[in-house]
């Protein structure tokens, strides 16, 4: 007797149509990498002189979708503060930017600096994740 090997089935996957793919093209912006300085090699060559920058993987850009503002936890160098520096900023993942949503306001709990101090450390702020900023929501009336 033989045994049948149990496969999983296969999900196909949604394609998506022309125009939407349009519509996340459109919003989309490309920037140089700030972690390597658009140099697309790793800034601190860890591993070799020759590995790629985990941020960009070696493109030298990135696609962020927008607006866009500067990342306020690491100052836009997408290097993580207050350390040795070899690590890309925990809250833009080393692009230096973030992307806002509209309608926006400046985080309550950092007061718009995206830093949160817990004892000694300095972490990104957890109400905002280090962006500095909130999205901000209108009141909605209620009618009786």
């Amino acid at each position: 007797m033989t045994k049948r090997s149990r496969r999983a089935p296969v999900r196909r996957r949604k394609r998506m149509s022309l125009q939407k793919l349009e519509e996340i093209s459109q919003k989309m912006e490309t920037i140089k990498c700030a972690f390597c300085q658009g140099t697309g090699k790793d800034p601190f060559q860890l591993l070799s002189k020759l590995s790629n920058c985990q941020v960009c993987l070696g493109r030298g850009k990135i696609q962020i979708e927008g607006p866009t503002t500067r990342c306020k936890f690491c100052g836009g160098t997408g290097v993580q503060p207050y350390t040795d520096g070899r690590l890309h900023c925990l809250a833009c993942g080393g692009k230096g930017i973030v992307t806002v949503i509209e309608p926006s306001r400046p985080c309550p709990t950092c007061k718009g600096t995206g830093i949160y101090s817990c004892g000694s450390q300095l972490l990104p702020c957890l109400t905002c994740r280090g962006q500095g900023v909130i999205f901000f929501e209108e009141e909605s009336k209620i009618w009786p």
